[in-house]
């Protein structure tokens, strides 16, 4: 299985980007999915998940509000919008096979190599 994440980059504080995650190797449709981010110095972190086919979405407090999940099957393709983001919000963001119940420890053996958020002002 591979997941390719991009999209990220340097944004001024309220700013937004999106990030997008090419899968191949699985079929995503079969598959929740997750965002997940890491922090300089600080442990992996659950960011929001998806339904297989898109109709349910979950958010870490943290985000809820200002990020949103979304994918297209047909595309192998996973979305995450970041609006109105926070210099806290700085991280290698990855995306994920897999929900919020399979565990952090599974997510961070099956995610990608990340993409760079950075946002400071």
């Amino acid at each position: 299985e591979q997941l390719v994440e991009s999209g990220g980059g340097l944004v001024q504080p309220g700013g937004s980007l999106k990030l997008s995650c090419v899968v191949s190797g699985f079929n995503l449709s079969k598959y929740y999915m997750s965002w997940v981010r890491q922090a300089p110095g600080k442990g992996l972190e659950y960011i929001s998940d998806i339904s297989n086919g898109g109709d349910r979405t979950n958010y870490a407090d943290s985000v809820k509000g200002r990020f949103t999940i979304s994918r297209d099957n047909n595309k192998n393709t996973l979305f995450l919008q970041m609006d109105s983001l926070k210099p806290e919000d700085t991280a290698q963001y990855y995306c994920a096979k897999g929900g919020l119940a399979v565990g952090l420890h599974y997510l961070n053996a099956h995610k990608g190599q990340g993409t760079l958020v950075t946002v400071s002002s």
